[in-house]
């Protein structure tokens, strides 16, 4: 996680940065996740041979791009903890009872997967076990996590929808370790009344065990199995504060359920260490009627009506439309998935399926006769009473079957479908099977970001990972852990431009809030977990601006490595300093910096930035770590072709009256200023001067553009002798997916025949030269055309 999230946030410093930087390092902790800091005390714990041969021979894994990944200390004492549990527990002959299990409280997005598999995977070296089950619900192992599992255990996981294969596995004596969903356990468990596995020295983790239906399970489990330990992982664990009143009051909390916690890694805990982002929640009171509301004596039915009013709902879309670029930073560009994204993307929370359907009528109506280009991709999915909302606040589990809606929620969810595969060209609807592939599709378009916002009830809010996803628009009431996994689906770490997990709430949950964070945290929680208040960013981001301003005034030359060096660290704190504000409706015209100002500061960072790198590549070494150039945060403030072509109109109109020149500077400072346009300034320039009053000023840069790239690409083509047809072909399917390719045959169609018995590696040589020249290329007109 780390290591991607570095490698986003170095953008193209990627290339120098080299893995011994302390960037790319994490601390040492010891079992209560303190860390250790002091050397002498790292040695003697990291360095003693058990801690050292344990993390060399059991607690690494490969990933499926095959690189190693190390465990962190959190998840090696979590596995040791298991492990422990198991010996103890046999030898004092517990099997079959609280005792001999436990549960491990790792919060969202720490990496209980891989904690989790890894303890399964060495349970299962054990002399004494003869079976592992790993139990996994339905949608974590068909949608989620498939590929997790199969890296790790290959074959270990299917998703057949039949218990043969479970039972096959169940009854090879070779096959220690099983993945299976709780459907599959719950059938077989039904169908065999009695079976020889019953019998067998088996260990059972339930992934994600703070699940209503794992407790459910749990009965079943403990009556047909006699020989057992029971181990659960939940980033929420079920307290007596925060426990539903349905099923067995034996087993409400999750310590009733699978016994003494044996591991805590708190909420807290993975923000101080950078794992998880903090979170940054603003209450949008919308309802005007809520004062008049709470004089009166009056129902939660008619509260709730107050809340579906149309005029309501219309406030609730219009503030997110009109919010939604600078809460989830649309002006931003990086990198995902091989290709170029902007900003991120979100989910919308209802309170019920009557509510989703009022809200996702009005994005639509509100969008009509907009261009294509000006609408949100809006999502919908739900399925049937279980995703209505909870009156305590809590999420009930997600159905994969629509067939229990009533006639009119599975009509308007077949026509929102409907729109769904007008946009993405598919076939989904709502009968079974297609359900659950739309579902499978919705997710995987929400992680690559090719949807702007999904509208769900419960769905989506527990257990789904997307590193885009960035915000959550709330209208339903959340609270304990509810709150904590809705929220926590907007927290991953992705780049350095998200830098806090949003949170827009259009109902008063403070103190829900703070009882969760209070709960699931410590007392302490809400100064770690929540992002400090505005005024408190504000007041030292106008103390950083006076200070920009007085010892680097605008215009004056910056002389020296040492005054450079402090402006870059002053100016890269102004950057994150500003991307936080950014997303506080309070920031709008109080930035104390004009736009002129802002961006001659900017060209001066870009280029010392461009100084430092030609320096440090030409002595082959990364730049200082006392450098850090924040390149990805000046691009998410981006001047857009968009804005150049406005320029140019204004200059057109100006033309031989004096202001033109004044005009023309103003884009000379714009390109200066911009990190994906400096690289074209001459292309820009060259354009300018032939630009003329006879065509529109789009179509004629449209057609400047096409004619250069043209140019460029045929010279290319000439010049390293490539296949016309074939590299034409090739560089327009890399503008189509927003990348240059660089593994794969694609390449090798286009290159001139090399012979392989020329001296050095001839072939490997002309493929880095092209693929060098088509990177620059592509950086060149990308954005372009």
């Amino acid at each position: 996680m780390r290591d991607g999230h570095l490698k986003e946030q170095s953008g193209k410093r990627s290339k120098s940065k080299t893995s011994n930087s302390f960037s790319f390092t994490s601390w040492w902790a010891d079992a209560r996740n303190q860390p250790i800091t002091e050397l002498v005390g790292f040695t003697k714990t990291f360095f003693a041979k058990h801690s050292l041969l344990n993390v060399l021979t059991k607690y690494c894994v490969f990933d499926v791009d095959r690189k190693l990944l190390v465990m962190r200390p959190y998840q090696i004492v979590a596995a040791e903890r298991i492990l422990q549990r198991i010996a103890t527990s046999t030898n004092h002959r517990q099997l079959g009872t609280l005792a001999a299990g436990g549960y491990i409280w790792h919060t969202t997005g720490s990496g209980k997967t891989l904690t989790s598999f890894k303890a399964a995977q060495l349970a299962r070296g054990l002399p004494d076990i003869d079976k592992v089950l790993f139990v996994v619900d339905r949608k974590d192992l068909d949608y989620q996590t498939m590929r997790e599992y199969e890296r790790f255990e290959k074959g270990a996981a299917n998703s057949n929808a039949s218990t043969s294969v479970l039972q096959k596995q169940l009854e090879d004596p070779n096959a220690r370790i099983i993945i299976t969903t709780i459907q599959k356990l719950s059938r077989f468990v039904a169908k065999n009344k009695k079976h020889p596995v019953y019998d067998a020295h088996v260990v059972v983790i339930f992934d994600e065990c703070h699940r209503s239906q794992f407790g459910d399970m749990h009965s079943e489990i403990t009556r047909v199995f006699k020989r057992y330990h029971l181990f659960g992982f939940t980033g929420t664990p079920i307290f007596a504060k925060n426990s539903g009143t349905s099923g067995s009051s034996l087993r409400r909390t999750t310590e009733q359920a699978f016994g003494d916690k044996l591991h805590t890694y708190t909420i807290v805990d993975a923000i101080n260490d950078k794992n998880v982002l903090p979170f940054r929640i603003d209450y949008i009171n919308t309802l005007k009627m809520q004062a008049r509301i709470k004089d009166k004596q009056v129902s939660a039915i008619d509260t709730e009506r107050a809340l579906l009013a149309p005029e309501r709902i219309s406030q609730v879309v219009g503030y997110i439309r009109e919010h939604f670029d600078q809460k989830t930073k649309r002006a931003n560009t990086y990198r995902h998935d091989g290709k170029r994204v902007a900003g991120f993307n979100s989910l919308f929370a209802c309170a019920s399926i009557d509510a989703a359907k009022r809200y996702y009528a009005e994005f639509a109506a509100q969008q009509q006769g907009l261009p294509e280009a000006q609408r949100l991709k809006v999502g919908l999915i739900y399925s049937f009473a279980a995703n209505e909302d909870d009156e305590d606040g809590l999420l009930g589990e997600e159905e994969f079957e629509a067939e229990g809606l009533d006639q009119s929620s599975r009509d308007f969810l077949d026509a929102a479908i409907k729109d769904y595969n007008a946009l993405f060209g598919t076939s989904f609807d709502t009968s079974a099977d297609k359900f659950q592939n739309y579902y499978k599709d919705l997710s995987q378009r929400l992680k690559k970001r090719e949807l702007d916002l999904v509208i769900v009830v419960n769905m989506f809010l527990t257990g789904f990972d997307a590193t885009t996803l960035n915000t959550l628009w709330v209208d339903k009431n959340l609270k304990a852990h509810g709150l904590i996994q809705a929220y926590s689906r907007t927290n991953r770490i992705l780049n350095s431009v998200k830098t806090y997990g949003n949170i827009v709430s259009f109902r008063n949950l403070e103190q829900e809030t703070n009882d969760a964070l209070a709960l699931f945290g410590n007392k302490d929680a809400k100064g770690i977990v929540l992002l400090k208040p505005y005024a408190e960013y504000y007041a030292e981001y106008e103390v950083r601006v006076g200070e920009l301003l007085d010892k680097f005034p605008v215009g004056q030359a910056i002389v020296g490595e040492a005054a450079q060096k402090a402006f870059i660290k002053l100016f890269g704190s102004i950057l994150r300093l500003k991307n936080i504000l950014t997303a506080f409706d309070d920031f709008v015209g109080h930035q104390i910096l004009s736009e002129r100002e802002f961006q001659d500061y900017q060209s001066v960072y870009l280029n010392l930035y461009a100084g430092f790198r030609t320096t440090s590549e030409a002595e082959k070494e990364s730049i200082n770590d006392d450098v850090v150039f924040e390149i990805e945060l000046i691009k998410q403030v981006e001047i857009n072709v968009d804005y150049i072509l406005l320029l140019v109109e204004q200059y057109l109109k100006k033309k031989g009256t004096g202001e033109d020149k004044e005009i023309r500077a103003t884009i000379e400072r714009a390109i200066n200023a911009s990190p994906s346009l400096r690289n074209k300034k001459d292309l820009i320039v060259q354009f300018v001067e032939s630009v003329n009053t006879k065509g529109a000023v789009d179509a004629q840069w449209q057609s400047f553009m096409a004619t250069k790239k043209t140019e460029e690409l045929e010279r290319i083509i000439t010049e390293e002798n490539l296949n016309g047809d074939a590299a034409r072909e090739f560089v327009e399917r890399a503008f189509r997916d927003g990348s240059i390719p660089t593994a794969g045959t694609a390449i090798t169609k286009i290159l001139p025949p090399v012979s392989r018995f020329s001296q050095g590696n001839g072939h490997a040589a002309k493929k880095q030269t092209v693929l060098g020249k088509l990177a620059v290329f592509f950086e060149r007109y990308f954005g372009l055309v």
